[in-house]
């Protein structure tokens, strides 16, 4: 899912809490210097103290103080903080007016604390722009194919390169025209036009920024291909497409573009799914240490080799991930699995799937025909060989709610709307979990089930989902 960047103040939500906190800091500085004591012990100088945060917030918002605050020079800094230092203390003396109390307020407080609140809150912005600056404090870095002409390669990359707060890093360029050309400002050139697609759909790509013709019908056939994988992109000009995609105009390297994404989610969206998931992560891994020390030794024990099993799958937009699971196959499964294909219950093999599978541990077939499950079969049943995964929440490679990670050789064989289920991190539980699980053989059906999460997604889905899959687990409908 693509991560749009936030608009308006919210884009600063950084500066504007280092603010509050520096007004809030010479408040009490002052009243201290005043009156030796605690200001918030005393009624009234507690109501100032929540005025000035609720001031200070306001002003911020209507005033859009924080406009271009990271652009903005040292002299347009102390113009800006100044007239907004003015518009916080008008309010104040509104209110000082309106409830006709001012006789109760010390000036020398009042006073002090503007007058500290102009150095303090100044040096804090561009302490903080500093910081921005030159560190990669904040910066969420995606991966960007640039597809560009060669005429214009020169002065589009320079711009998208030159932005030193770009949340993006360009990986490769994929030219129009044939050319002897290696590289272009050092990026390399990893494509031409006509396998951009496939090289796409293989590897780790988080976005794709067009500045070519669009009567060009190679970039037409990219842009849809695109939508198909549920890639964003980026056009230079405005352009329409698909019907059920979201679009919006941002910048990216000082240039307006269209983007063009099956859905977004907003900074604060990404937030409080982002602290959900480290609650849970926290919670799931003590639980999962729980488990492997009550389940290890039988484990052990039925199949010597690690308790831990460590596999690599596909994460968000094709980035490679390491996953954790309690092992409940044995340690020559993936051999057998090229053996067991002819069983796979899953069309094209695309996911793999058996009604009884002999590489789980315990699992064995009697002399009279009996089917004989032991310690994997249980766990699987009873999904307590996911929890490790807990670990991968915790690390930010997964989310508690998203799609099923496929393995490398699955991944191999997706078609282009195969790809869109990658729009999203992976999850522990998601919409095919809770819709029938291992019940589901067709996997386009997986593949749609995934494609409505992703399309509606919201953080009330996922708390839906999460109490779902609960039911689902106690239940142990349709785990394999």
């Amino acid at each position: 899912m693509y991560k749009r960047n936030a608009q308006g103040w919210s884009k600063h939500i950084d500066f504007m809490v280092f603010d509050v906190i520096a007004l809030q800091l010479v408040y009490i500085l002052s009243y201290y210097l005043r009156f030796h004591n605690w200001v918030y012990l005393k009624t009234q100088y507690r109501n100032l103290g929540i005025l000035l945060i609720f001031s200070d917030i306001l002003v911020i918002v209507l005033n859009n103080s924080l406009h271009d605050v990271i652009k903005r020079s040292y002299a347009k800094e102390i113009y800006e903080h100044l007239k907004h230092s003015f518009l916080v203390l008008a309010i104040v003396l509104v209110y000082f007016f309106g409830v006709q109390q001012s006789m109760v307020y010390s000036r020398y407080v009042l006073g002090l604390t503007f007058l500290l609140y102009v150095l303090m809150g100044y040096a804090v912005k561009v302490l903080w722009k500093w910081i921005l600056q030159h560190t990669n404090f904040r910066r969420t870095r995606n991966n960007m194919l640039v597809v560009l002409t060669e005429s214009n390669a020169d002065d589009i990359l320079s711009k998208l390169l030159s932005d030193t707060q770009a949340g993006y890093t360009v990986v490769g360029v994929v030219l129009l025209d044939s050319t002897n050309l290696r590289s272009i400002h050092g990026v390399p050139i990893v494509s031409d036009i006509k396998h951009a697609a496939q090289y796409i759909a293989k590897e780790w790509v988080d976005s794709v920024y067009i500045d070519a013709p669009i009567n060009d019908k190679r970039i037409v056939r990219l842009m849809n291909a695109c939508t198909i994988m549920a890639v964003p992109t980026h056009y230079h000009v405005p352009y329409m497409t698909r019907s059920n995609v979201k679009r919006f105009s941002e910048k990216i390297g000082g240039t307006a573009v269209l983007t063009t994404a099956i859905n977004y989610a907003t900074p604060f969206q990404n937030l409080i799914k982002r602290l959900f998931d480290i609650f849970a992560g926290i919670i799931g891994s003590i639980i999962a240490l729980i488990i492997i020390a009550i389940v290890g030794p039988i484990i052990k024990k039925q199949s010597p080799g690690p308790i831990l099993f460590k596999q690599e799958r596909i994460g968000k937009n094709g980035k490679h991930i390491k996953i954790y699971k309690i092992r409940s196959m044995r340690l020559d499964a993936d051999d057998m699995k090229k053996e067991l294909m002819d069983e796979n219950r899953v069309k094209d093999g695309l996911m793999f799937k058996m009604e009884f599978d002999p590489r789980i541990i315990g699992n064995k077939v009697l002399p009279d025909g009996t089917k004989k499950t032991g310690i994997g079969e249980f766990i699987r049943r009873t999904s307590l060989d996911e929890f490790p995964q807990f670990f991968n929440v915790l690390e930010g490679s997964m989310s508690t709610v998203g799609t099923r990670p496929p393995t490398i050789d699955e991944f191999e064989k997706y078609h282009l709307h195969h790809r869109a289920r990658m729009a999203v991190k992976p999850g522990i539980t998601g919409m095919w979990q809770v819709s029938g699980r291992s019940e589901i053989t067709d996997f386009e059906e997986v593949v749609r089930l995934d494609m409505d999460y992703i399309a509606n997604w919201s953080l009330g889905l996922d708390v839906k989902i999460l109490f779902k899959t609960i039911g689902v687990i106690f239940s142990r409908k349709g785990a394999m």
